[in-house]
């Protein structure tokens, strides 16, 4: 875990989407600093498929330490983000570091995917974040912390975007927004980031159903796994990681591999390291020991234990990634719907 250094105590962030996934991981972070939080999102009553709501997430600031205002904010109305932005002024005094965390994407190939949603992804990724950037900035202005950080997506369309709004982490040059702020007056310090958090969280708003509809057909379908030979788990698993793939797979069938379409590898440290796969793209699936008879789309790196306690819903996939306990490689997308799978899984480890 990385260590609180006291550094954000007093500081006030604005955080878009931060009533679940990565913003509120973000959220609960700096809450443990002492920090003010501002939990700008749209999600105000609960939402039937994703957890979490800007009043629950402000409870669990204030729990961690933080102090939070939940606003109800949908970051492609500039009404809403500017009460938002009042209102987190009038609170805490100001504003020292805005997180463009909000966003859509959908996980569907570019044919597959009709021209309403690509409009709905422009307008809470790029729209969204240009808005909320030039709301703040007058604000931004006064901090002498100022910072923005931008969390970009798997969508190539809002990435190509955020790279013209700003600079990618360790990229030395300037971009429009970095330009125009480091060209201004009193604001040496303000540096604007965009960062891959390349991790399977939440959004605050996810326009596919597949992982909902995956973990709706492996509670219906789960009861049987389909091994390719040769490749299965042994059926007397002698570590923690043997019965954890035994678990996983009785949880696939042909119903899993048609929702996913995915092939993942895990290299495990530690006390039971190995290599280790789970086929969820081919014929009925598989899961076995050592590398993939496939090409991996997602390769996943963590401690041996550590996986166990993933799986078996002890380690979140969100502290796991940015603690450093967890690396990924590859397909986002594919990872985003492993944890949905990880999540009807967790009941039966």
């Amino acid at each position: 875990m990385l260590p609180n250094t006291g550094r954000l105590a007093g500081c006030t962030l604005f955080i878009t989407g931060a009533s679940r996934g990565i913003g509120k991981a973000i959220a609960l972070k700096a809450a443990k600093d002492g920090a003010n939080v501002v939990i700008a999102a749209k999600t105000s009553d609960p939402h039937p498929k994703l957890p979490g709501t800007i009043y629950t997430a402000a409870e669990e600031i204030e729990a961690a330490g933080g102090k939070a205002l939940p606003c109800i904010v949908d970051v492609r109305d500039e009404n809403q983000i500017s009460q938002a932005v009042e209102k987190a002024v009038k609170t805490f005094g100001g504003i020292d570091i805005l997180i463009n965390n909000a966003s859509a994407i959908s996980l569907t190939s570019t044919l597959d995917t009709p021209m309403k949603t690509v409009d709905l992804m422009m307008g809470i990724n790029t729209r969204g974040t240009y808005l909320t950037s030039k709301v703040c900035i007058p604000y931004l202005k006064r901090s002498k912390v100022a910072h923005i950080l931008n969390c970009r997506t798997t969508d190539i369309i809002a990435d190509a975007a955020y790279s013209i709004l700003t600079k990618p982490k360790n990229y030395t040059g300037n971009f429009v927004i970095d330009e125009e702020l480091l060209r201004s007056e009193g604001i040496k310090d303000f540096d604007v980031y965009a960062v891959s958090p390349g991790h399977p969280l939440l959004p605050d708003f996810f326009l596919d159903d597949t992982p909902d509809e995956l973990t709706s057909k492996i509670e219906k379908f789960g009861g049987s796994a389909a091994f390719k030979e040769g490749k299965q788990v042994a059926s007397s698993p002698s570590s923690p990681v043997e019965e954890t793939f035994a678990v996983i797979g009785k949880s696939i069938n042909e119903e899993a591999v048609k929702s996913v379409q995915g092939v993942y590898q895990f290299v495990l440290a530690g006390s039971n390291e190995g290599t280790w796969y789970m086929d969820l793209k081919n014929d009925k699936g598989a899961v076995g020991k050592g590398e993939p008879p496939f090409k991996a789309d997602v390769v996943m790196s963590m401690d041996s234990e550590d996986f166990v306690k993933m799986f078996t819903g002890k380690l979140k996939p969100t502290m796991a990634f940015m603690s450093g306990k967890l690396n990924i490689k590859g397909n986002m997308g594919l990872a985003m719907k492993l944890e949905a799978l990880m999540g009807r899984m967790n009941s039966k480890l």
